[in-house]
């Protein structure tokens, strides 16, 4: 399964260093909440005309492998969980 986690960035200033959706100013977690109020794609898609399919994976996948607190993004979370 070829991974979308470059996706999910964090940057300081932007929402508050908080991981967000390619440098927008989306962040996971807010994706999450949409995702888990169980909207479709399509009204995803009409909230944030901006996002691709890709980004709902990228963020499942960010999702699973944060149990409680963000983990870090980037090389080092590629690195810490030996994903290529």
């Amino acid at each position: 399964m070829e991974s979308h986690l470059n996706r999910i960035t964090a940057i300081p200033g932007l929402c508050n260093g908080k991981p967000t959706i390619r440098g927008k100013r989306l962040t996971v977690h807010t994706l999450l909440s949409h995702l888990a109020a169980v909207e479709t794609e399509s009204e995803i898609f009409e909230s944030f005309p901006f996002l691709e399919k890709e980004d709902i994976m990228a963020t499942l996948e960010y999702a699973a492998y944060a149990p409680t607190k963000s983990p870090p993004v980037g090389e080092t979370f590629y690195s810490r969980y030996n994903l290529q």
